[in-house]
């Protein structure tokens, strides 16, 4: 890190606003998943025992600069406070004199989680004058949601401008470490794994990673533009028609390097909104219907994949291989998952790359037999094309 780090600061005394990322899921006005405010709780801790004064804030969900009550932070403090033993403040907003007066009868210790940021749309815009307000409320300010760090909005770039000390958090730091250590120095053989729906969202990073990996296992809704590529049938599989000369370029590129599947399961119907699909059958890469869906990898592709992911030293995942939002197109992903977690234990450094595959990885119940899930999908994307994240940026160089 050629940035400032929490463990940089004085912090004794001093009022830290420190960006979180607690946009979890809510049911029934209830944290319905904690990990990422878990993953928060080591730079919380460390501010708050060192005495500081803590002022949390983050966003939840996209109100677009609307007060919308269902998309409140105020669940977040209940698990705070189961998680921490201890009474965290809440108030239900994030500038003006009341939010001022609250922080300004903080001791040192204490902790006052502010409302969502996004009830103003000045966040997103990341408008200097709203960012100045936030500014007002920090001494310092550390930064550890890495979920938004691709972002340049008021509380993870504006409010730098406005406080001279600007650092890291410890899950900042970890994801960096993670993701930076891979993308520089991967011990090899270095396979990448990428799924989802479409290639669009992942040109830039096959064609950072080309050059860097020993393989790219591709699956998921973008595997059928690279059979359309290749001349293959893909029936009504998801095509992308403006990318298909796209993928040509890739699979010439990296002609020894990209791995796409030998087989798929498909159907003769499917409904993703009523999570409904069809009888599933094995069919060859080749041999797809023209009547008919193919929602997963098939069997051959499993062994094929997992034979692959067995004898590599790094891995990073970023995306399923099938409909897995649905249980009998979900077989492809679970068994890259289980590959995983396989390969770890055999010492190979794992890393899922935050969205739909940190959530297929939970569901498979091995997210504690990898070595990282990230907790930013598109943060973690936008590390690994080789993009600067805006909220990095913006710290404080040592």
């Amino acid at each position: 890190m050629d940035k400032l780090t929490v463990e940089d600061l004085d912090l004794k005394g001093k009022r830290v606003l420190m960006r979180v990322d607690f946009n979890v899921p809510l049911e029934s006005a209830k944290v319905a998943n904690d990990s990422r405010i878990r993953a928060a709780l080591p730079t919380i801790k460390y501010i708050t025992n060192a005495g500081g004064q803590l002022i949390l804030m983050s966003h939840l969900g996209r109100p677009k600069g609307k007060r919308v009550p269902e998309m409140s932070l105020e669940p977040c403090v209940t698990v705070l406070n189961a998680l921490l033993g201890r009474k965290v403040k809440f108030v239900d907003d994030c500038i003006g004199e009341t939010v001022e007066t609250t922080v300004d009868n903080l001791g040192g210790g204490d902790i006052l989680l502010l409302e969502n940021l996004r009830y103003y749309a000045e966040e997103t815009d990341n408008d200097p004058g709203f960012a100045a307000k936030l500014a007002r409320l920090g001494d310092v300010y550390v930064n550890d949601a890495f979920g938004t760090a691709h972002r340049a909005h008021a509380s993870t770039e504006g409010v730098t401008h406005h406080i001279p000390q600007c650092a890291a958090g410890f899950l900042l730091m970890k994801e960096l470490d993670y993701l930076g250590g891979v993308m520089a120095n991967p011990e090899r053989p270095f396979v990448a794994i990428l799924g989802g729906a479409k290639i669009s969202g992942k040109i830039d990073i096959i064609s950072n990673l080309l050059p860097k990996v020993d393989n790219i296992i591709i699956g998921g809704g973008m595997t059928y533009t690279f059979f359309k590529a290749q001349g293959k049938e893909i029936g009504n599989s998801l095509l992308e028609k403006d990318k298909i000369d796209l993928a040509k370029e890739l699979l010439a590129k990296g002609t020894n390097k990209i791995i796409l599947p030998v087989d798929c399961m498909v159907s003769d119907t499917f409904d993703f909104d009523a999570r409904q699909v069809g009888a599933l059958n094995e069919v060859g890469a080749d041999a797809i219907p023209p009547e008919g869906f193919s929602l997963d990898i098939g069997p051959k592709t499993i062994e094929k994949f997992q034979t692959i992911i067995a004898t590599a030293k790094t891995v990073i995942w970023n995306g399923p291989m099938g409909v897995f939002e649905i249980e009998d197109t979900a077989r492809g992903t679970y068994a890259i998952a289980d590959a995983l977690a396989k390969a770890t234990a055999k010492g190979a450094t794992t890393i899922i790359g935050g969205g739909d595959s940190a959530s297929a990885i939970n569901k498979a119940g091995v997210a504690d037999k990898v070595s990282h899930v990230s907790t930013g999908g598109g943060a973690s994307l936008e590390f690994m094309e080789g993009k600067v994240l805006p909220g990095v940026a913006a710290l404080t160089d040592k």
